[in-house]
């Protein structure tokens, strides 16, 4: 799919959000169930940790988004990296209640939104700041989320992006349309 021009800052962050949570499970349906719970060592966190933890800040950040603290008196982050669930099918279902989360409050803002005030552990941010900082923490994780996969599915891996030695070939999709960069 084309990029789709905006200048709605809100439109483009839930495109960007949207972009990496479909990275982020694109590269899990890669591994298989073992693989999504295995640790490379034992300070590492699984992908299942990792969805875990995206979850409870996604829940804590976006639930009350406008009106409550985005860090919930009931979020216990240090539970995040450990005893994820499990199965499959119960990680799925935190990532997606958690993402579910996300887009119900982002969806629900205007770019007039953007100079409100909300609080994140009691510091004070503009709508757009606290949108900015999980626009930078999310990635990171999803980041690690594709690493992982990667090194998981070794040789059977299917690119996420531009594949290796195929520039030429996107960029002329890209250039037609029929792609986009995000």
């Amino acid at each position: 799919m084309a990029l789709r021009f905006t200048t709605s800052y809100i439109e483009d962050s839930l495109s960007l959000f949207r972009y990496y949570k479909n990275l982020a499970e694109r590269a899990m349906q890669q591994v298989s169930d073992e693989q999504l719970f295995a640790q490379l060592d034992p300070e590492a966190n699984s992908i299942a940790i990792i969805v875990k933890h995206l979850a409870g800040t996604m829940r804590s950040r976006w639930t009350d988004f406008l009106t409550t603290d985005g860090e919930k008196p009931e979020r216990n982050r240090d539970r995040e990296f450990i005893d994820p669930p499990d199965r499959r099918s119960a990680v799925l279902e935190e990532w997606e209640h958690g993402w579910a989360c996300l887009f119900r409050s982002l969806e629900s803002l205007a770019d007039t939104d953007l100079g409100r005030t909300v609080t994140i552990r009691g510091e004070a941010h503009s709508v757009m700041q606290a949108i900015n900082r999980q626009m930078a923490h999310y990635p990171h994780h999803v980041g690690q989320i594709v690493l992982l996969a990667k090194h998981f599915a070794d040789s059977q891996w299917q690119s996420l992006s531009v594949p290796r030695n195929r520039s030429g070939e996107f960029n002329q999709k890209v250039a037609a349309r029929e792609l986009s960069q995000r």
